[in-house]
């Protein structure tokens, strides 16, 4: 019997045992654990070492503000751009325009020239697009064209294919003259871009 009794105390004791600790296991706090770092946004643009822009990618995935379009045969067959332009904004720039109504430091704006494909489609007569044909780039930095009007540097990786994979700052008067002299809101043609017209602040 003292035996029978031992027995059952030490059994006793190890279920104790063993629930006291299923108790621990069950309400101890987990191991903290690190967290990675979040990883830093990707630049909307690269340059060379010597100050190229290089081809931007993924802008079409971008914010589409309008395509304006200056055909040949409306410009006596001598239009500067005779070609579609489809032009797009970083998607936090244009966040930034339409809370405030202004082009912010880091602007970045894509203008991919598309030709005048065929005049004539089932819905009628007109001016559809054909092929891509080239890409400019304009872009708003303080510190990086401290010396540009505005701050916008323009960029032309040309307007036949194939494309530079690098381009140079274009010159003040290339680009920047026009954009100073006859757009009215920050060297950008915003009346052109409907979207851009639809987001203003004021036009809520």
């Amino acid at each position: 019997m003292l035996g029978s009794s031992r027995s059952g105390l030490i059994a006793g004791a190890a279920i104790l045992v063993g629930i006291a600790g299923l108790s621990y296991l069950l309400v101890r706090p987990a191991a903290p654990t690190t967290a990675a770092p979040p990883a830093a946004p990707a630049a909307l643009v690269e340059f060379t070492s010597d100050g190229k822009l290089k081809q931007p990618v993924g802008y079409r995935q971008w914010i589409y503000v309008g395509t304006p379009l200056t055909p040949n045969d409306l410009n006596n067959g001598a239009a500067g751009f005779p070609e579609f332009h489809a032009v797009y904004i970083d998607p936090e720039s244009f966040a930034h325009y339409k809370k405030t109504g202004e082009f912010r430091d880091g602007t970045v704006m894509i203008k991919e020239l598309i030709s005048v494909g065929s005049r004539e489609a089932p819905s009628g007569k007109g001016y559809f697009m054909g092929d891509f044909r080239g890409l400019d780039v304009t872009i708003k930095d303080s510190k990086r064209f401290k010396d540009e009007p505005g701050f916008w540097a323009y960029f032309s990786f040309g307007h036949h294919y194939p494309l530079l994979t690098e381009a140079p700052k274009n010159p003040v008067s290339a680009c920047n003259k026009c954009h100073e002299e006859n757009a009215k809101t920050d060297w950008v043609f915003s009346r052109y871009y409907p979207v851009l017209r639809a987001a203003a602040p004021h036009s809520k």
